[in-house]
């Protein structure tokens, strides 16, 4: 191949792309020896790992272990799913190179292994850096129509401190994300067994409903004249609570005019087990809203017998009870934590029990003529 033709073709690998390059250059140079196969991240162990930063361009977050337990720095030690965080840290562990290339500064550009990428430093219980990578560009055998959000077959990376080689593995690695929501878990407090519930928007007209216990009906207050409560419509309302889930954290240092919390619609509820739940509701950001809460402790602990009650039942009914207040009673301690934060809840999780009161009601079918 003679020098003319041989930069034509370097101009046209270029402009098809990165990986193009590489596959030319490839050719051209040989891959390290041995290092197909072998862990990329080799000689770090999960025992050892305190610390996991994560970098990308416009924003990081760091998961650190304290006090026996994962958080996330950002979010002022807001508790991360150790299960995320276990299977994130393993996976790079386990990272194998399936192909190894000479890497020069234009290609880390094209393959996003530069500050465009996502750097992951993973640090040992003295800050040290253990290991550090660059994540860079989702790797297609099969180009597809929107590369964003295909799944992709692998990803380039690269060790950092070693800017000459890109290295491809078998894994899209999709959980290398600076965003916290990708990092918690989706459990939220729980309203079960609502007794009352009395929703309160900054403006227009606040409803309450009450009911005396599981089986008993609900009733509206106060019930105007020639009005009816759509029981099923009240059922939702209250029983949404019940399943409430996270989708993100609030950054500590957001404002009460930022989140709507200054001017919250205010959401009370009390439950047949003598809990109770002040809860706001802010501002709608995306399909999020703002949401923080206080919950009582009173808890319920001393089960009332039921009139005519047999031995029997009584026996599997004392049961039935212990097993409650025990389950409710262990994830008390939990909801405190959570009420320390400015929530994100989704919008969906919320609509039924942020009805306005005339959609609470029967609507009335239209006289016949």
């Amino acid at each position: 191949m003679n020098a003319r033709l041989a930069a034509a073709l370097l101009v046209l690998l270029a402009a098809l792309g990165g990986g193009a390059l590489i596959a030319y250059r490839q050719s051209q140079a040989p891959q390290p020896a041995g290092a197909l196969g072998q862990p990329l991240l080799k000689g770090l162990k999960a025992a050892d790992v305190a610390a996991i930063s994560i970098r990308q361009p416009k924003e990081s977050l760091e998961l650190r272990l304290k006090d026996g337990r994962w958080t996330i720095a950002e979010r002022a030690d807001f508790a991360a799913d150790p299960a995320k965080v276990k299977e994130f840290a393993v996976k790079l562990i386990e990272l194998r190179i399936g192909e190894a290339d000479p890497l020069g500064e234009k290609d880390r550009a094209r393959l996003h292994l530069d500050d465009s990428g996502a750097r992951v430093d993973f640090r040992g219980a003295d800050g040290k850096i253990l290991a550090a990578l660059v994540i860079g560009k989702k790797y297609f055998k099969r180009e597809p129509d929107n590369p964003e959000r295909a799944i992709a077959d692998g990803r380039w990376a690269m060790r950092a401190g070693e800017p000459g080689t890109a290295f491809l593995v078998a894994d899209p690695l999709s959980q290398a994300s600076a965003k916290s929501a990708d990092w918690i878990a989706k459990t939220a407090f729980s309203v079960e067994r609502v007794k009352t519930l009395e929703v309160r928007p900054p403006s227009g007209e606040g409803w309450r409903i009450e009911r005396k216990g599981d089986n008993a009906d609900w009733k509206l207050t106060p019930l105007k004249a020639g009005e009816k409560l759509d029981v099923t419509r009240a059922n939702s309302a209250s029983y949404s609570l019940s399943l409430l889930e996270l989708a993100d954290v609030a950054p500590q240092d957001a404002s009460p005019a930022a989140t709507g919390l200054d001017k919250p619609t205010l959401v009370n509820a009390t439950t047949l087990d003598g809990l109770s739940y002040a809860i706001k509701v802010g501002k709608l950001e995306g399909a999020n809203y703002y949401v923080s809460f206080s919950p009582g402790d009173s808890l319920i602990k001393t089960r009332s017998l039921e009139k005519n009650e047999k031995a029997a039942d009584k026996e599997r009914r004392d049961k039935e009870f212990a097993e409650r207040v025990k389950r409710i009673a262990e994830r008390l301690p939990a909801e405190k934590q959570l009420s320390n934060y400015v929530l994100l809840i989704p919008k969906s999780k919320l609509e039924d029990t942020l009805k306005k009161r005339g959609e609470l009601l029967e609507k009335k079918e239209p006289k016949k003529k």
